[in-house]
């Protein structure tokens, strides 16, 4: 229920506040701590009351109503209390509020502002009493406890009843997961084998069981098949069970009169001596299948069950046993099969499709990504539609407003809010922020977080901080497929996430409806069907036009301003007008200079602040008076020097400068004072004074460090690189969990040698340069128990180097680059890199110095990532061109580059053809791309696996 999570987004945080304005001294002044406590009590009861109506699955209207009263009470409660202080502050910026509240408790009483404050609380009281009085007279609570007893059709019924001759795209998964269902590994032994299918709804996870099923039935002496809910009843779902299994009348007597416990043994009893086929649909939780599995007895006669889940969690509990088990991951659709799927169900054939609807129709299927069942809700729509282009583009236009309008789209719509109303209500304002950002955008997860961390969305938990909670709600929104990770890491970590297509419409249609977010050039009519006043507002196009509706709204409430658009963008109101900014972000905007940033000092709620991927070359003085920033974000734009001031910016955890022409910005002297500094990149230390570098050493914050070295003279790196060792030692004992250096050609790092005591946190050293160690800094050891990531190059690889590196257990990524190696060798041999998932040697002045290369057996049992050279000419002479990749069991991906220099072309043939044979007989399967160097230098693609 959307506006339940939109409400959550500002309820929580306010509460927060008020608590803490409680605590202050400010609520001694006489009369302001009885209304605050009043107030807060009233907002806690209605949070509660909100909370209860996030259990309904289709709330009445007036409840709809009644929780968008209170969330915009809430919002404005918010308003008023922030002003507040920060008009008593004056523009204060050092301390928190106890701290400013016992520097203004005194003026308060000379200055009368009591009065005024008095006055915008007793509005406040007024509307939370009119609030209060709405909730009763509408008998919300009578009408939340009919609304329980509302049931609908199951959106899940139609994928058990697809005959097979309209199925697109299923056949090969099909195939596959049928071979896996029958076969044996080992026929002394007859295992209860689970396959758990997983993806998002939508994808055809029910069909694809029931198709499996259908093909096998034949090999079991019983079958059933069950749909769990969302709150599964496990009485229904035994009993359910129990009759679709073979059994004599009399075992089912007094059926309705067991509990919990003896359906399960019951149902236990029956299928002990079977050999059963179960399918068990749609689990929604770790508990729900933990029992559910109790009934199944393992009674060793190659009994199977199919279970189909949204969640990877409830995936792998299905599948514990990585051996016997398996966990399949369900894909989106071809091209090639949406093709064949839109067109038969609206032509009957693709190649009935009029030529003058192919690129509408291409578009269409864009937004469906591989979806059957949008392809299938869309196609039965335009099917009952004049076959005209105006007629489809208009339905393309209008597939977000008609997904809970349209009867066609109903089930479409049905099964991805199914997913949606399963969210607690913290996961579902999460993930309508992302409505903000277009369609096929990737959004980067660090500045999401963050971002949400700004909108006041992430509270601490546990002992955790907000940026672990946050990141916690990032990857449990990929646990539950409601966007998908792009690019991980080798620690499991995405860079970014993208929507689906169609979520990404579900999710716009609730943040409109809901109010949450209001957007400008998105659409027709952007602004003019929205219920109240506008609290976000993402820009995805503006002209003057435009410009003009914009300048007659009220924007002293929007909270956050995304501009993505480069268009015009001079049209936007004054940053004056929008006074209660937490979040302003330009990302991408290349014309940003155009606009007028006078009154960016006026944000005194300012948080966050991105120019990323812009023009911007130098910054508005006003910067410097945001005292409340926490995140800047200047990455890739044309800035080369900060202004002095910056530093009084001392709440700032994230300063991320651009590397630019200049090779990084100069570090801003008195650092120093930048105590909650966390993560900071792009700065060249050589470009700044030993002042602002010797104050690195105090930012015991810090947990991210990526600097650049470059330019002066040798005797003025010189003493730059000795205060830069000398702060980094004095890190030694802080936070420091990442260091990144990038340096110019000539510089050397010798100094590092030097680097002492190391931070124990340590979890990534990563240098970008041409300088090689002469020898294995002493510091990289097996001690460094936290270490995962290490870049290093080293002008020779030696045995003793290989044996230090392999002994590191925690290494996850090691990226290796070397000259050569002690006797034109590196063998990788059993027992070393336990844990290591990317592995990526490269070998410089490639060719002068031939070096074999060489995994033996039980060497890196989990890499999954390889980049490696080939020497054709010296590997000839070791065991018939062997690489080992037959070694590496969990590999997945593997770059061979083939060196042929001093080789003759058939012995590059038998390399490839080698390299190939052990590709093919690995029992993984993996991708091995192979590109060649010839004798002019030039790489091709050989061969790809």
């Amino acid at each position: 229920m959307e506006v339940v999570s939109a409400s959550h987004g500002v309820l929580g945080p306010l509460l927060g506040k008020l608590t803490s304005l409680l605590a202050d001294e400010c609520a001694r002044l006489e009369g302001v701590r009885r209304e605050i406590r009043s107030l807060r009590s009233e907002l806690i009861s209605m949070h509660a009351a909100v909370q209860k109506y996030a259990k309904l699955q289709d709330p009445d209207v007036q409840v709809k109503a009644w929780i968008s009263l209170v969330r915009e009470l809430a919002y404005d409660t918010e308003d008023v209390v922030d002003k507040f202080v920060h008009h008593l502050g004056n523009g204060c910026h050092n301390g928190g509020f106890k701290e400013f509240f016992r520097k203004t408790a005194r003026r308060l009483k000379t200055l009368g502002s009591r009065r005024g404050i008095a006055n915008q609380i007793d509005e406040l009281k007024a509307r939370v009493k009119e609030v209060k009085e709405l909730k009763s007279s509408y008998k919300l609570d009578d009408i939340a406890g009919s609304t329980f007893e509302h049931s609908a059709v199951d959106p899940r019924l139609s994928a058990l009843f697809v005959e097979e001759e309209h199925l697109v795209g299923i056949d090969g998964p099909r195939e596959d997961l049928v071979n896996w269902m029958v076969e044996e590994k080992d026929s002394s032994t007859k295992n209860l084998k689970v396959l758990s299918i997983v993806g998002f709804g939508g994808l055809g996870k029910t069909t694809l069981a029931k198709e499996v099923c259908r093909k096998i039935q034949g090999h079991f002496h019983c079958q059933a098949f069950v749909s769990i809910s969302q709150k599964p009843n496990v009485k229904n779902i035994m009993k359910d069970l129990i009759y679709q299994v073979p059994c004599k009348k009399e075992f089912k007597e007094d059926i309705d009169t067991w509990d919990d416990k003896k359906f399960i043994a019951k149902l236990r009893e029956l299928l002990q001596d079977k050999r059963y086929l179960i399918v068990i649909d749609d689990i929604w939780s770790v508990s729900a299948w933990g029992t559910i599995k109790c009934a199944f007895p393992e009674n060793n006669l190659s009994s199977r069950i199919i279970a189909t889940t949204r969640i990877v969690d409830v995936a792998r509990s299905c599948c514990p046993r990585g051996d016997i088990d398996r966990i399949y991951e369900m894909e989106a659709l071809s091209d090639l099969h949406s093709k064949r799927l839109f067109f038969k169900r609206i032509f009957g054939s693709e190649d009935c499709c009029p030529d003058v609807l192919k690129q509408v129709s291409n578009k269409i299927l864009k937004k469906c990504g591989g979806l059957p069942l949008a392809i299938i809700s869309i196609s039965s729509l335009l099917a009952n539609r004049p076959v005209v282009q105006d007629e489809w583009e208009r339905v393309r236009r209008s597939i977000g407003s008609a997904l809970d309008k349209n009867r066609s789209l109903e089930g479409m719509n049905s099964i991805l809010s199914l997913s949606y109303n399963d969210l607690p209500p913290n996961l579902k304002t999460c993930l309508l922020y992302l409505s903000i950002f277009p369609e096929d955008t990737v959004i980067e997860r660090e500045m999401l977080v963050r971002r949400w961390i700004a909108e006041g969305f992430i509270c601490e938990e546990r002992g955790q901080s907000k940026q672990e909670v946050a990141e916690n709600h990032f990857y449990e929104l990929i646990n539950r497929s409601m966007f998908q990770p792009v690019e991980i890491g080798y620690d499991g970590k995405a860079h970014g996430c993208q929507v689906h297509d169609m979520m990404l419409e579900l999710i716009i249609s609730k943040s409109v409806e809901d109010n949450f977010i209001a957007f400008m050039g998105h659409g027709q009519n952007d602004l003019a069907n929205r219920h109240g006043l506008i609290r976000r507002l993402s820009v995805h196009y503006i002209d003057q036009e435009q410009a003009s509706v914009l300048a007659n709204e009220d924007l002293s409430h929007v909270r956050s301003l995304t501009v993505i658009t480069s268009a015009c963008i001079k049209h936007l109101p004054s940053l004056a007008e929008f006074e209660a900014l937490r979040v302003l972000d330009f990302q991408g905007c290349q014309n940003v200079q155009e606009y007028d940033m006078n009154g960016i000092d006026k944000l005194f709620q300012l948080k966050y602040l991105s120019f990323s991927r812009t023009n911007m070359r130098e910054l508005p003085s006003g910067i410097v008076r945001l005292y409340g920033l926490e995140t800047l974000d200047l990455r890739d734009t044309c800035i080369e020097e900060l202004p002095p001031e910056i530093v009084q910016l001392i709440k700032l955890q994230h300063l991320l400068a651009s590397v630019g022409a200049a090779g990084g910005v100069k570090i801003p002297n008195r650092i120093g004072n930048m105590r909650n500094l966390r993560v900071i990149s792009g700065f060249n230390v050589i470009e700044s004074s030993l002042g602002a570098v010797e104050e690195l050493g105090n930012l015991t914050a810090l947990y991210e460090l990526y600097i650049h070295l470059d330019g002066g003279g040798s005797q003025e790196y010189k003493r730059h690189e000795e205060m830069l060792l000398s702060s980094l030692c004095k890190l030694g004992g802080c936070k420091l969990q990442s260091l990144s250096i990038r340096a110019a050609n000539s510089i050397p790092l010798q100094f590092l040698y030097s680097w002492s005591p190391l931070p124990s946190s340590l979890k990534s050293f990563r240098m970008f340069t041409h300088y090689y160690f002469p020898k294995m800094p002493k510091w990289i050891a097996p001690k460094l128990t936290r270490l995962a990531c290490l870049h290093i190059n080293l002008v020779e690889i030696t045995e003793e180097d290989l044996r230090i590196l392999g002994e590191m257990r925690a290494l996850l990524s090691l990226l290796l680059a070397c000259n050569g190696a002690q006797n034109e060798r590196i063998v990788f041999r059993g027992h070393a890199f336990p844990c290591l998932k990317e592995f990526h040697l490269f070998i410089d002045n490639f060719g002068t110095r031939p070096t074999y290369v060489k995994f033996e057996e039980g060497a890196m049992p989990k890499l999954e990532k390889l980049h490696v050279p080939f020497f054709v000419s010296v590997a000839k002479a070791y065991y018939g061109f062997s690489l080992g990749i037959n070694h590496l069991p969990c590999l997945k991906h593997a770059d061979v580059i083939l060196d042929n220099i001093h080789a003759t072309s058939s012995e590059s043939k038998a390399a490839v053809a080698a390299i190939r044979t052990e590709a093919n007989a690995h029992s993984n399967h993996p991708r091995v791309l192979i590109y060649g160097k010839g004798r002019e230098g030039s790489y091709t693609d050989e061969e790809e696996g």
